[in-house]
């Protein structure tokens, strides 16, 4: 595995823990950022032919 697929793949597992937490705590703004982070990395992911595992 590369540096970029290694690093993606770590920025989508932090930031899909940040969205459970913020699911959790109710904090809906915190909850719409890192879902449209979420989506850009995926988008960003699926550019680059990295495969993401379904959470």
């Amino acid at each position: 595995m590369d540096a970029f697929t290694a690093g993606i793949l770590q920025r989508i597992e932090s930031t899909r823990s940040g969205l459970d937490h913020a699911l959790r705590t109710g904090d809906d703004y915190l909850a719409d950022v890192e879902q449209a982070e979420l989506d850009e990395l995926h988008r960003l992911a699926a550019e680059h032919g990295v495969h993401v595992s379904p959470a």
